[in-house]
């Protein structure tokens, strides 16, 4: 049978950058079809006071792609989602660009799409869009996460946050943990502290 996952990520956060790579290996060994969603790191966030001023900084940038992957899916098709998704984090992540409207527009063009469409990044035109698949997230997993969220066969679950991405049969392993885990009712948390940062390899 097929396991149907739904994936919700921010272009911007590497973390879910991580686990998408996790996922791509995982549909090679496991008969998984995938729906990438988008969500927002910027709207998960609004009204916490306590964030340091970079973040501040960082979160406002991250609406733009955010917007953009919305708008290139209302007006050309969710098929497009994953390609600019793939486009967009390449750059951003291990290419370790920092310009993200040069990322917005290179990737726009690597994937066919309409230039025209970086302009998304600056109007609030697909905003409730945006914040309509962040609740959709929020309200599968609860508001006490982050990036990315996945849901196998409707159950849902924040993460996994791995670094590096395993491959091959043991990131099948991790999936078939994960989903059993998650598909526990009363099962809730498992979680130790990052002693390494993103390895994008």
């Amino acid at each position: 049978m097929t396991d149907k996952v739904e994936f919700w990520f921010d272009p911007a956060c590497p973390w879910a950058w991580m686990t998408s790579r996790w996922m791509l290996e995982v549909e090679k060994v496991r008969d998984v079809e995938v729906d990438w969603r988008i969500m927002s790191l910027a709207v998960l966030n609004e009204g916490r006071d306590e964030l340091p001023e970079d973040y501040r900084k960082f979160l406002q940038k991250a609406w733009g792609p955010v917007r953009v992957v919305v708008a290139a899916r209302e007006e050309h098709g969710p098929e497009h989602v994953k390609a600019l998704y793939d486009a967009m984090g390449t750059r951003l992540h291990p290419g370790g660009q920092k310009d993200f409207r040069a990322v917005i527009e290179e990737s726009l063009a690597e994937v066919g799409l309409p230039a025209e469409l970086a302009a998304a990044a600056d109007t609030d035109r697909w905003d409730d869009l945006v914040r309509a698949s962040q609740q959709e997230a929020q309200g599968r997993v609860g508001d006490d996460v982050g990036t990315p969220v996945i849901a196998v066969n409707g159950t849902a679950f924040f993460g996994p946050v791995m670094s590096p991405a395993p491959t091959g049969e043991d990131a099948g392993k991790v999936f078939d943990g994960a989903v059993l885990l998650a598909d526990y009712p009363g099962f809730y948390e498992l979680k130790r502290s990052r002693s390494a940062d993103p390895i994008f390899d």
